[in-house]
């Protein structure tokens, strides 16, 4: 009988996560990977105690593939940038497996790192221990739901269907009272163009980091 090949724990990962880019983290099951290698379930819980700990390795994945740049002296809002950006690269490949990032940025080491360079540049702007923590939680939560609403992935992935959804929608703007929705008629173009990802991702990381200037500025400015 020949020896079974000895399984390669980044391999498996790397078989899951094709699956969940495919298919969705319903489709991520042990069985199912076990099958892509030709092994029984059992010889994967050498590596993973269950289905969780399989999911818990994908989003573990997505956080290890982040290449945070180098601290420096720049402002804190220029490395915030950068930082987010490599944060959202990191994402992208992978919007199925981003929900399950929530539960794993405090708990694996690379989740840790970026929490903590986060939390470093939200003091340096003057924040307080909360005001961080919160701005660093809403900064993830803001990244997921950029990458998972990106317009066009999921809805129409035929650029033909959804160009024509786009005209639809563009006439139907078109078609209002201009007496009454003045702002939405003159808008209808822009409200229905389907920007480049490079634009709608550039423009969400700026609001971000916006928002945490303000919020910077309130924060170091005294009461009066």
């Amino acid at each position: 009988m020949p020896a079974q090949r000895r399984l390669n724990r980044d391999e498996l990962v790397a078989t899951a996560m094709s699956v969940a880019d495919a298919e969705g983290l319903d489709a991520v099951t042990v069985r199912r990977v076990a099958q892509q290698h030709d092994v029984t379930p059992m010889a994967l819980y050498r590596h993973f105690d269950d289905k969780d700990g399989l999911l818990d390795a994908l989003a573990d994945s997505v956080l290890d593939d982040v290449r945070p740049p180098a601290a420096d002296d720049r402002p804190w809002h220029e490395q915030m940038h950068d930082l987010l950006t490599a944060i959202l690269a990191a994402m992208r490949p992978h919007p199925n497996t981003l929900p399950l990032v929530f539960d794993r940025v405090l708990a694996c080491p690379s989740g840790l790192l970026l929490t903590e360079r986060t939390l470093a540049l939200l003091t340096e702007a003057g924040m307080d221990v909360q005001q961080g923590a919160d701005a660093a939680c809403q900064a993830l939560n803001f990244l997921v739901t950029l990458v998972i609403t990106e317009p066009g992935r999921t809805r129409h992935p035929d650029p033909a269907t959804q160009d024509e959804q786009l005209r639809i929608r563009r006439a139907q703007l078109l078609s209002l009272d201009p007496a009454r929705y003045p702002h939405l008629v003159a808008a209808a173009e822009p409200l229905t163009a389907c920007p480049s990802t490079d634009e709608y991702y550039g423009r969400g990381i700026d609001l971000i980091v916006t928002g945490m200037r303000g919020q910077s500025a309130a924060a170091i400015t005294p009461a009066r």
